[in-house]
């Protein structure tokens, strides 16, 4: 059993639910902290963050990732416990394993190498790790960046272990995300009975003109990196539950993930403005997961792709497909912020598992990455 296998083992088994950490970040700074590694604890709230580094000069690569994972749903579906990693027909099954403990082990791993193979490296080398990504992410990463912030403790480049692959480790790498827009509109009507539809006001009909013009509404065409800006409603409720009582309150959440074409502001004041234009008694809340972000420098890019090329013999498709991540708090930073990491076929799934060779695969990848970039005076 490989050192990475086996300290992804470890991880899966500690049931990480978010905000939950369960040991994980101990289990990583008792691997790290004797080869130079400094530690510091940055909690917030009911959130665990630690920021490992080693070395104190420019540049800084980090390694970004998190211990919390997503609740494990009916556990009779699962055909092996979800906090009891197995290992069956060469996957590792548990919940966690793809997104993201086996990318946690692999960069551990990948540093544990490197540091022993060149313990005067370049720059410094660091680790942030939260337990505060499947929630809301109030506490976690974007709380270590401020205080970053605050201290000018710039990062170069960042690696994020998320699962990025599609088929098989390594087959692509995110370059960016896009933006996520959430939204949750009330409208107001006047409830009454269906019988005397004159004294009512009933706001379902009153949302359906509009609800027809937001979905088809053009919101850009995209660009060479993103495709074109989506309007989704993930929930509409209405009603008391009786059949012959007309609503007075429609409560309707969607969400856009949008381009870098358009803003978050231009969003909501195009809504406003249909809102508006049909004439709705409405109120409306927003909360923005992230702004859309792109890497198009190449160092970091090149330094990966050089690397996959040396490891699987060939290179990655560049991405920005997908749902969000932490990188999206790395970005705004200035870093060039990349997300490589296990196939995602199974994340959040029952039964999700990850394949062992690509956890060796993966280290080994990271692990070129960091010789590649933080070896230039010691080669």
């Amino acid at each position: 059993m490989s050192d990475t296998l086996a300290l992804a083992r470890d991880l899966i088994s500690r049931p990480s639910v978010t905000p939950e950490d369960q040991g994980c970040m101990e289990v990583c700074i008792d691997r790290l902290q004797p080869l130079g590694f400094k530690v510091e604890w940055l909690n917030h709230s009911d959130t665990k963050n630690i920021w490992l580094r080693r070395g104190n000069q420019a540049p800084l690569f980090v390694f970004l990732g998190h211990t919390d994972v997503v609740p494990p749903g009916p556990l009779k579906q699962w055909k092996s416990p979800p906090f009891e990693p197995e290992i069956r027909d060469g996957l590792l099954y548990g919940r966690g394993a793809a997104d993201m403990k086996g990318g946690i082990a692999a960069f551990v791993t990948a540093c544990e190498r490197f540091v022993k193979q060149y313990p005067e490296h370049s720059g410094s080398i660091a680790l942030l790790i939260t337990s505060d990504e499947e929630g809301l992410a109030d506490n976690g990463t974007i709380k270590v960046i401020e205080t970053l912030d605050a201290r000018d403790e710039k990062i170069d480049w960042c690696l994020v272990g998320e699962p990025s692959s599609q088929d098989e480790a390594g087959d692509t790498i995110k370059v960016g995300r896009r933006g996520s827009l959430n939204g949750v509109l009330k409208t107001h009507g006047i409830q009454g009975h269906v019988a005397y539809p004159h004294l009512a006001e009933n706001p379902i009909h009153q949302f359906a003109p509009v609800l027809l013009e937001l979905t088809q509404e053009v919101w850009d065409e995209g660009n060479d990196f993103f495709p074109k800006t989506s309007f989704q409603v993930s929930n509409i409720s209405a009603g008391t539950g009786a059949e012959n009582i007309i609503p007075g309150l429609l409560e309707v959440t969607f969400n856009l993930r949008f381009s870098t074409e358009l803003s978050e502001m231009d969003i909501q004041q195009r809504i406003n403005t249909i809102l508006d234009r049909h004439g709705l008694n409405h109120e409306i809340s927003w909360r923005l997961s992230g702004n859309p972000f792109i890497t198009r420098e190449t160092e970091l890019i090149d330094a990966i792709q050089e690397a996959l090329q040396k490891i699987r013999g060939k290179t990655a498709e560049l991405s920005t497909s997908g749902g969000t991540s932490d990188g999206r708090f790395i970005a705004p930073t200035g870093a060039q912020v990349v997300e490589l990491g296990p196939v995602n076929k199974t994340i959040h799934k029952i039964n999700e598992y990850v394949k062992i060779d690509d956890l060796d695969v993966l280290s080994a990848i990271y692990q070129e990455t960091l010789v590649n970039l933080m070896t230039s005076s010691v080669r």
